[in-house]
């Protein structure tokens, strides 16, 4: 196996432990810092968007720490895209949304022509959502061709 490919996996089986412990056990919620709001910078609701295209993710009253990292007052983003549910609160969240449990604030996506919405939602270092849940407002976008 190519080191480069090492550490990934590495990080990936260290996530899914840390999602099956907590799924496990009765885990305590982590507490959102008061005044916590995520929100995705862009695109912004409304804009018509290429098939490719960057989401900024923007954080106030808190910061970012990669999954499995415990810091007081952080998290890291996940990104739902086109959902009309949020994940449940007190449980790990799965897939959706898309994690991004390194720390990223920002990625590329890539979606098929039309109408979508996204949203983003902050999880501790076990991915379960803060209590109240740090989420911010549905942005809607068009994809053109």
């Amino acid at each position: 196996m190519r080191r480069n490919t090492v550490l990934p996996l590495c990080v990936a089986a260290i996530m899914c432990l840390f999602a099956g412990l907590a799924q496990a056990q009765d885990l305590p919620i982590t507490p959102a810092p008061e005044g916590a709001k995520v929100m995705i910078v862009s695109p912004k609701d409304g804009d018509t968007v290429s098939s490719e295209f960057v989401v900024v993710f923007g954080l106030e009253g808190m910061g970012v720490a990669p999954a499995g990292i415990d810091v007081a007052g952080t998290g890291h983003h996940h990104l739902l895209v086109d959902q009309t549910e949020l994940p449940p609160q007190g449980k790990p969240m799965g897939n959706p949304p898309l994690h991004f449990g390194k720390g990223q604030t920002q990625t590329t996506l890539t979606l098929e022509p039309g109408t979508h919405t996204l949203q983003l939602i902050m999880g501790d270092k076990l991915h379960i959502p803060h209590n109240p849940p740090v989420v911010s407002e549905v942005v809607t976008i068009t994809v053109k061709n």
